[in-house]
């Protein structure tokens, strides 16, 4: 017997579910069409939430989608459907990065493994606030690892002489920054400041931002730019932060979205292991620095996101968009 088209209802919470994902500015990328007679959700690029200047080969935009690809996995999951996934099902087509079908639990059974990240989606946050001095326990370490194994890619903790090549590489970033009148282009387009933080529904508002940097040596991206933000106050942040670097074997579209959905992965177990994270991919928005920061020891890899874990506040939910201007029935 045919399955039953799934409601409208279910369709449009697990879109919600999915556009909770972390993306490069909080743009939010992508867009969703449910093909109801097939019970299949397709996920779309939105090119016109791309970054030409920061992301010219759309790189963060397919992680983006990646990791909104694994929140709506795991909202199936939870919801008692069998998410199977095609990357990229038609060539001719690159704007489509997947095709989910969503059958009924097969034998009753649904995916735990992934079920049980679901309270993580609306409690995982960007965090730009300090973070405690305290080491990451080997065990959390190991779990989150293995969470990025799980979905084709590797997670590396550096070592001091990594790491601080990973920190150069980020102030390096900077530093080219400044020199170029034109770098804060996208910075600009997508951070709210004012009034319009209020009302957002995409970007990163002010309110985000977290304090200014003082000291130490946490990589956060100063999200005001040149501009005067009040009341933001400054603080010393964390001198030896915890970094974790995620890699994939190849660099293109499919690598990309391999890489957004383990990021997302990573995110959720550390949000149920009481892990605070932010994300860093300002020295990987050029390719050369992007070479640059894969593990001096192996030459191997490409290097996709940057992540900061520790304890600390894990900073505000940030605005998203209505799930009907991201949806469409057919």
């Amino acid at each position: 017997m045919a399955e039953r088209p799934l409601d409208e209802k279910t369709v449009a919470t697990l879109v919600a579910e999915a556009t909770a994902a972390p993306s490069m500015h909080n743009a939010q990328p992508w867009r969703f069409r449910h093909l109801s007679g097939e019970r299949v959700l397709q996920l779309r690029a939105d090119p016109e939430r791309a970054m030409p200047r920061s992301d010219p080969d759309n790189r963060a935009l397919h992680i983006g989608c990646g990791a909104a690809l694994l929140n709506l996995r795991v909202a199936a999951a939870h919801a008692d459907l069998a998410p199977e996934t095609t990357l990229l099902p038609e060539p001719d087509d690159p704007l489509l990065l997947a095709a989910v079908r969503l059958p009924g639990p097969v034998g009753g059974v649904r995916d735990e493994e992934l079920a049980r990240l679901h309270p993580a989606i609306r409690q995982r946050h960007t965090s730009r606030h300090p973070f405690a001095e305290k080491d990451v326990p080997e065990d959390v370490r190991t779990t989150l690892q293995k969470a990025a194994a799980r979905e084709g890619a590797t997670l590396a903790f550096p070592g001091p002489w990594h790491a601080e090549t990973v920190l150069d590489l980020v102030r390096d970033a900077e530093s080219r920054d400044i020199m170029d009148p034109d770098a804060d282009r996208d910075l600009v387009r997508w951070t709210r400041l004012g009034a319009e933080a209020d009302t957002a529904v995409d970007g990163v508002p002010e309110y985000a931002f977290g304090p200014r940097r003082r000291d130490g040596k946490a990589p956060v991206r100063d999200f005001s730019g040149r501009r005067p933000v009040a009341d933001r106050g400054t603080t010393a942040f964390e001198y030896t932060p915890h970094l974790a670097l995620l890699s994939t074997r190849g660099e293109g579209p499919a690598d990309w979205l391999r890489a957004g959905q383990a990021l997302e992965r990573v995110l959720l177990e550390a949000t149920r292991a009481d892990l605070a994270t932010s994300l860093t991919s300002h020295a990987l928005e050029d390719r050369e620095l992007r070479l640059l920061a894969r593990d001096p020891a192996s030459g191997i890899g490409q290097v996709q996101m940057v992540l900061r874990l520790g304890y600390g506040p894990r900073g505000p939910a940030t605005p998203r968009r209505p799930v009907r201007d991201v949806l469409e029935f057919t």
